[in-house]
C-alpha cells in the first residue's frame, strides 16, 4: 500500500475519532432491521450465522433448478439488509431460477446518514461475515462459491480480497463498484488487477459520477488480472440502485454467471 494511502486511512481514521463517531457498527440498529424484515420473507429462510462471537442474519434459498452451477454470497449496500428491494431480492430469489443457491448476508450498518467515511471503519467487520458465509456454504458441499457485492458491499468485498487473496472463491461480481460520497475518494483502490477469479464490473448508465468516471480504470485493471473470462457491462437506462431495472440487472448476472461457469 503507498504512502498516500496510508495517509488518505489516517486522516479518515482521525477525522473520525475527533467527530465523535464510533467505529463500532450499529448493532442496535442492526437487530432492528432483522426484527421488521424476517416475518415478511416470503421466498427463502432466514438464519443466523456466527461471527466474531456474535450472530447475525443471513437469508437463504435454494436453487429450484436440475442443475445447480453453485452458490452466490449477496452483500447489500451502505444502511441496507438482505432482503432490500432493489438488486439484492432479484439477485436473491431470481438467481435460484438460473441454478444458483443463494445466501444474502446482513452486513455492517450504521445510523441512518452516515457516509463512505464513516463506513471504512467499520469494514474490518465484515470480514468475518464473509467467512461465515463461505464456511456454512462449504459445509453444505457447495465447491463453487461467488461473491456478488453491491455498492458499499463492493467495498467491504474489496477490502477483504485484497487482504486475503481470492482463493476462497470462485468468482467475483461487482455491481456499482466505487461509489463514494462527495469529495470523498476512496480509501485505497481496489485490487482487480491482483486477482485471479473471473470478475464480473457491473454498473448502470445513469449511475453515481464516481462510478462511472473511474470505469476505464476498473477495465484497464481488470483486464491486466488477465482472466479472459472477466467482463465489464453497463446497464442502458439504469441508475445506481438498478430501480425497474431489476429483471435486466439479473439478467446480465445470471447470463454472464451461466457463461463463465458452464
Amino acid at each position: 500500500m503507498s504512502n498516500q494511502h496510508l495517509k488518505r486511512i489516517f486522516l479518515v481514521t482521525l477525522g473520525l475519532l475527533l467527530s465523535g463517531i464510533s467505529f463500532a457498527a450499529d448493532t442496535e440498529r442492526e437487530q432492528r432491521i432483522a426484527n421488521q424484515i424476517v416475518d415478511s420473507i416470503m421466498d427463502g429462510e432466514s438464519l443466523e450465522l456466527s461471527a466474531d462471537g456474535r450472530e447475525f442474519l443471513a437469508i437463504e434459498m435454494e436453487s429450484d433448478s436440475n442443475s445447480v452451477r453453485g452458490a452466490a454470497i449477496i452483500l447489500h449496500g451502505r444502511g441496507l439488509h438482505p432482503e432490500w428491494e432493489q438488486v439484492i431480492k432479484p439477485l436473491r430469489t431470481l438467481l435460484p431460477e438460473q441454478g444458483w443457491h443463494t445466501l444474502s448476508l446482513q452486513m455492517p450498518v450504521l445510523s441512518k446518514g452516515a457516509k463512505y467515511f464513516d463506513y471504512v471503519p467499520t469494514f474490518p467487520e465484515s470480514y468475518p461475515r464473509i467467512e461465515a458465509a463461505i464456511a456454512h456454504l462449504k459445509q453444505k458441499g457447495f465447491k463453487r462459491i461467488v461473491l456478488i457485492a453491491h455498492s458499499c458491499g463492493a467495498h467491504m468485498a474489496m477490502n477483504w480480497i485484497d487482504l486475503n487473496g481470492d482463493d476462497q472463491i470462485a468468482g467475483y461480481v461487482g455491481i456499482g463498484m466505487g461509489a463514494t460520497d462527495y469529495k470523498q475518494k476512496m480509501a485505497k483502490p481496489f485490487p482487480l488487477d491482483k486477482m485471479k477469479v473471473p470478475i464480473l464490473d457491473l454498473y448502470g448508465e445513469e449511475d453515481f459520477p464516481a462510478v462511472i468516471r473511474m470505469a476505464p480504470e476498473r477495465l484497464s485493471q481488470i483486464q491486466k488480472a488477465g482472466n479472459r473470462l472477466s467482463k465489464q457491462i453497463r446497464v442502458d437506462d439504469s441508475d445506481h440502485y438498478f430501480v425497474d431495472k431489476g429483471d435486466e440487472l439479473v439478467e446480465a448476472v445470471s447470463g454472464w454467471l451461466n457463461e463463465t461457469y458452464k
